[in-house]
């Protein structure tokens, strides 16, 4: 990763700029963190003890200039705030409002840790870079010199897109394919927009269009275009897919009419926010309307799910997991989001089969934690006679993500996979078995969070860059 600018501090001024906050476009955007004011954002960020050891910044995945940029907007230095933020970050204000950092960097401040509440760092950071937009410090990367290489980028999610900017900012040729009519990824069709605004996705796509990138939409590739063509109009191939295969259940009546996949709901969900015509969601196919819906799974998918129900209407939530509360996987913050929200959660609780050709309830088995298993969490057992029918008119499986079988989709044995179906490629460089063919992100790592991706993505161009510079440095001598 690029060496941080020594900072040297001056003192705050007396005045600083008058600044309106962000404009939401829905009453309900932003909720976690509301409208941040310069002063709440200058008092939170004073809070920042300085501390000989950053571990804010050392379990943040990009390694963020979190002090730095926390001192200044403390003093009123906004802009130089962003400045700092983006040189690790491409995207500091998606990740100030999806990354879970009370996993990450704020989980880990030292203030926190003192039992005085952590310095609220992913709220400084949304500010900071939302002032940075509406001031018009936020410039497309329109490189001072162009390259002849070219880049083709197969999927236009976060790691994709952080890949694609650092590319195109040191004047590489950069073309980005995706199979949707967007770019963005799940970042624009997985998460709700309650949590992460559209528009907001929609003005970094705009930004790395006006740079320069090229964006091929509506290609799948394996059909629309296939993985050696792309190899063949390409000096370099980064692969950026992400993993969208939803796991399954295998229980009786998982086939029945109104047992739906999470990936299509909060698809439909979001194509209607963007004014799309969406047949599934007005049939009320994938809408919670009126509804008693019963969500299946416990990551941060569950939990877009139960709260995107609750919005649309939905007549109950309930979600359904086999472990406590202690042992989910998802966001504690987004936990207690959806239980203010009036999401229902059953715990020790697990699907064993389903009630209706089209649904009518879900039959539940209840469980308890035994024993621990080879990763030290206690594996839920199954309590002999406690069996009950929960009742839903609509049942949602979010049950994670696995890879889809590249090789064999797109025609090439050659790309190497593991036992799960993810991509093998070095830790470091991101380069696969095929010489010059990267592959970052989750189709690397198994579904994980938008924040690494980027980390993999940039690494990947880093790692082009290094090996040009190497390349060129030969052809002179």
């Amino acid at each position: 990763m690029a060496k941080q600018p020594m900072l040297k501090f001056v003192s705050l001024p007396k005045e600083m700029p008058q600044k309106r906050p962000p404009t939401l476009r829905k009453a309900d955007f932003d909720e976690i963190y509301g409208e941040y004011a310069r002063e709440k954002a200058a008092e939170q960020a004073g809070r920042c003890s300085q501390c000989g050891v950053p571990y804010c910044q050392s379990h943040c995945p990009l390694h963020n200039n979190i002090p730095d940029w926390l001192k200044l907007t403390a003093e009123g230095r906004l802009q130089e705030a962003y400045e700092i933020s983006q040189a690790t970050n491409t995207f500091p204000e998606i990740c100030g409002r999806i990354c879970p950092q009370d996993r990450l960097c704020e989980g880990n401040c030292v203030i926190e840790q003192s039992g005085h509440g952590t310095v609220t760092i992913g709220s400084v950071e949304k500010y900071i870079t939302d002032t940075a937009w509406d001031q018009g410090w936020v410039k497309p990367g329109i490189p001072s010199v162009e390259r002849a290489e070219s880049v083709g980028i197969i999927g236009a999610g976060p790691g994709g897109l952080a890949a694609a900017d650092m590319l195109r900012r040191a004047g590489l040729q950069v073309t980005v394919y995706d199979r949707y009519d967007r770019a963005g990824g799940l970042m624009t069709y997985g998460i709700p927009g309650f949590k992460l605004e559209k528009d907001v996705v929609m003005r970094r796509i705009q930004q790395l269009e006006d740079a320069g990138i090229n964006f091929v939409v509506n290609c799948n590739v394996g059909e629309t275009i296939s993985f050696d063509a792309i190899r063949g109009k390409h000096d370099f191939v980064i692969i950026a897919t992400g993993v969208y295969k939803s796991r399954d259940l295998n229980a009786p009546g998982v086939g029945a009419d109104g047992i739906v996949r999470a990936i299509d709901y909060l698809t439909a969900s979001n194509r209607k926010s963007f004014g799309d015509e969406v047949p599934e969601f007005d049939s009320g196919e994938l809408n919670a309307k009126d509804k008693r819906i019963v969500v299946i799974g416990g990551g941060d998918t569950a939990m877009d799910c139960v709260r995107t129900a609750i919005r649309q209407g939905a007549s109950s939530v309930k979600c359904l997991y086999r472990r406590d509360k202690a042992n989910m996987p998802g966001s504690q913050r987004e936990v207690a989001n959806a239980e203010e929200e009036g999401v229902d959660f059953v715990w020790l609780s697990a699907p064993k089969g389903f009630a209706g050709d089209k649904v009518e309830g879900v039959m539940v088995q209840k469980m308890r934690l035994g024993q621990p298993d080879a990763t030290g969490r206690q594996s839920p057992e199954v309590i002999e006679g406690a069996d009950y029918v929960e009742g839903a008119d609509m049942v949602i499986k979010a049950l994670g993500f696995e890879p889809e079988d590249l090789p064999t989709l797109w025609g090439a044995p050659e790309l190497e996979v593991t036992r799960w179906g993810t991509i093998k490629a070095n830790f470091r460089t991101h380069e696969t078995q095929i010489p010059d063919v990267y592959a970052v992100g989750d189709i690397v790592r198994g579904a994980s969070l938008v924040v690494w991706a980027i980390r993999d993505g940039r690494e990947a161009a880093e790692a082009i860059l290094e090996k040009l510079a190497v390349s060129g440095a030969v052809a002179a001598e």
